[in-house]
């Protein structure tokens, strides 16, 4: 099982970085792979988490160089493709664990639900529906820490129908 996970390169909110590295250590213990965007931020915070605790990692890289990757990346993906890098972060996941996050976040959690691939937000983007305002639950599986976070990915992945 592969679980990605999503956040901002430049998080302001520091307990964010805190629960991405909680998020990558749980991962690992459980014999989980995880897969980001390979950079700094969110996305290194959860890899050095995940090496902490023997985990794989892979990084779905924007640019020209496996250099990039943040030196947590067991597995640098060179794409060349920008943010068009995010489909493929979302797809490589059999679920997805959203952590903060800025625009690019947010634009991996739209195809991640498009594509109905599970998001589950740990202090992430609210969303609504038609512009109402009204938070629409059922489109995100809200978590209430790192631990949490990581068994309703699981949970998601091993019960969506692929």
């Amino acid at each position: 099982m592969i679980i990605a996970v999503i956040g901002g390169s430049s998080p302001t909110n520091p307990e964010h970085v805190r629960l991405a590295e909680e998020v990558g250590r749980e991962l690992a213990i459980r014999g989980v792979g995880l897969v980001c965007g390979g950079l700094s931020g969110i996305m290194e915070a959860a890899c050095r988490g995940a090496k902490s605790a023997g985990g794989t990692t892979i990084g779905i890289l924007p640019g020209r160089s496996s250099r990039d990757a943040n030196s947590y990346v067991d597995i640098p993906i060179v794409t060349t493709m920008g943010f068009s890098r995010n489909v493929i972060v979302v797809h490589t996941g059999d679920a997805v664990i959203a952590i903060g996050g800025a625009f690019g976040t947010l634009s991996e959690i739209a195809h991640a639900l498009g594509d109905g691939i599970p998001v589950v937000a740990l202090n992430s983007w609210p969303l609504s529906r038609n512009g109402d305002g009204q938070p629409v639950d059922e489109a995100m599986i809200q978590a209430s820490d790192a631990v949490d976070a990581v068994e309703k990915a699981v949970a998601a992945a091993e019960a969506r129908v692929v």
